[in-house]
């Protein structure tokens, strides 16, 4: 019948139609997915290690035979011999990079992204920061454990470096009380993997990204006796703080036999030259006694007691 015809012709053109439009589909998102891929540099695609874990080897153990770069487990001849920020900061060499670090702005921004979606809905959090060579048996890593376990029994989140040390000893503390324990790792060549007690970990590969984390994330900071990365994130505060760029944020030194002689030199040199004021040692609480650092933060939800703005301008 002709009306049976017709209505076969439509339909016949019907189906070509959206087989031809899920096929275009199909070939778009092949197409970003092929231009995603492009956006990272070759030498930092690199495969998954198929191999397998020994068997009975327990989590710990396995992070110990990985390298860890950015999300990515590496090991073997995967191993980069530099560092993801080695490679943004070096100055020698080719000029190559004027062609590379366009697309590199696509994997900070990536890392932004993770941090932010990942730790938005943590809810109040302290960071502690603290050596990673102070291991258990030592007093500072009771310290910090105590401290962490007090902090997370009044509602606050416990953030880390993820790392071993007083690290540890913080996200420990933070489970015992059944807070949340969280770690902020970084690639380092030294280094591999988070602690056994981080309970929601991120892995960044640049330091500028991870100390943006810690301080928007965090009502306070607690630092105990540490070396140069503890410094790098304790200067950092200071100078949040003192600019104004963080308003009422706790900084506790806990430790006054370590960080005595700091202070000390502050409050002369610095004070003295006039580089910076007297007041901005009012920025910092130092003190042996942990019922003291845990008035000074507060329970979560609370209004820490610190300095509502800065006091000047960074000199």
């Amino acid at each position: 019948m002709p009306g049976e015809h017709t209505e076969a012709t439509v339909s016949t053109e019907a189906t070509e139609r959206t087989e031809a439009s899920v096929s275009t589909e199909e070939s778009e998102i092949d197409v970003a997915a092929d231009q995603n891929g492009a956006d990272q540099h070759p030498a930092d695609q690199h495969p998954a290690d198929p191999r397998p874990a020994p068997p009975g080897t327990a989590e710990q153990g396995e992070d110990a035979q990985f390298y860890s770069k950015g999300p990515l487990r590496l090991r073997g001849s995967q191993v980069p011999a530099t560092t993801t920020d080695q490679n943004l900061l070096e100055s020698r060499g080719s000029s190559n990079w004027v062609h590379e670090d366009p697309w590199r702005v696509m994997r900070i921004q990536a890392e932004f992204v993770e941090g932010f979606g990942s730790l938005a809905e943590v809810g109040p959090a302290v960071s502690i920061f603290g050596s990673a060579r102070l291991g258990a048996g030592t007093q500072a890593y009771a310290d910090a454990r105590e401290i962490a376990r007090r902090l997370a029994e009044n509602g606050n989140a416990i953030i880390t470096g993820g790392g071993p040390g007083i690290m540890e000893a913080g996200n420990l503390g933070a489970t015992e009380a059944g807070g949340v324990s969280i770690g902020l790792g970084i690639e380092l060549p030294f280094e591999s993997g988070l602690n056994d007690h981080v309970e929601l970990g991120v892995n960044f590969r640049y330091f500028f990204v991870r100390k943006t984390m810690f301080l928007k994330y965090s009502r306070g900071f607690v630092v105990m006796p540490g070396g140069f990365g503890t410094l790098d994130e304790l200067f950092e505060a200071f100078t949040m703080v003192q600019t104004g760029k963080v308003t009422s944020f706790p900084i506790v030194l806990f430790g006054t036999r370590y960080w005595q002689g700091l202070v000390d030199w502050m409050a002369s040199t610095l004070i003295e030259a006039g580089t910076i004021s007297p007041g901005d040692l009012d920025l910092f609480t130092l003190t042996d006694d942990i019922d003291e650092v845990v008035a000074t933060i507060g329970p979560a939800g609370t209004l820490p007691h610190a300095p509502a703005v800065g006091r000047g301008p960074e000199q």
